[in-house]
C-alpha cells in the first residue's frame, strides 16, 4: 500500500490544563501522560484520514506507550505517527512524542476501520435508556 511509511505529526503546547496534576494522573506540573498518548492518537487518526473514504472513520484499539521523561509547563510537544501496516481493517503504527530537547515518548499503536453510521448505532444501543 502506498500510504506504508508515511508520517503525521502535531504539535501542543504543555500548559496548566494537560499537566499531570490537573488532568489527576499524578501531582506534578509536568505533561501528562494521557495527553501524551491524546497526541499519538490524534496524529495517527489524523494520518487515517488520508487513506478512508467518506462513512469510514478508525477507532483505536490497542497502546503500548513508555512515557520516557517529563516535560515542563511551556514547552512544544509533537506526536509523530508513523504508518507499520494495514490490511484493509487494521492500521498499525509506531508513534513518538518528543519535546524540545528529545524524544519523551514511544511505542505502538493499532486502530481499525469502521463505518460510522453502524459504529455509532451500536454505541447508541449502549444507552440504558434508549
Amino acid at each position: 500500500m502506498e500510504y506504508i511509511g508515511t508520517k503525521h505529526e502535531v504539535k501542543a503546547t504543555v500548559t496548566d490544563e494537560v499537566t499531570a496534576a490537573k488532568m489527576k494522573s499524578g501531582s506534578l506540573a509536568v505533561l501528562a501522560t494521557p495527553f501524551m498518548v491524546a497526541l499519538m492518537e490524534q496524529a495517527a487518526a489524523e494520518l487515517c484520514e488520508k487513506f478512508t473514504q467518506e462513512g469510514i472513520s478508525t477507532v483505536g484499539t490497542s497502546l503500548n506507550i513508555k512515557h520516557l521523561a517529563p516535560t515542563p509547563v511551556g514547552a512544544e510537544v509533537k506526536a509523530v505517527a508513523e504508518l507499520l501496516s494495514f490490511d484493509g481493517r487494521k492500521a498499525e503504527f509506531k508513534v513518538e512524542a518528543y519535546d524540545e530537547i528529545g524524544l519523551i515518548g514511544e511505542g505502538t499503536h493499532e486502530r481499525f476501520t469502521i463505518k460510522i453510521d453502524r459504529f455509532m448505532e451500536k454505541a447508541n444501543e449502549r444507552k440504558i435508556n434508549n
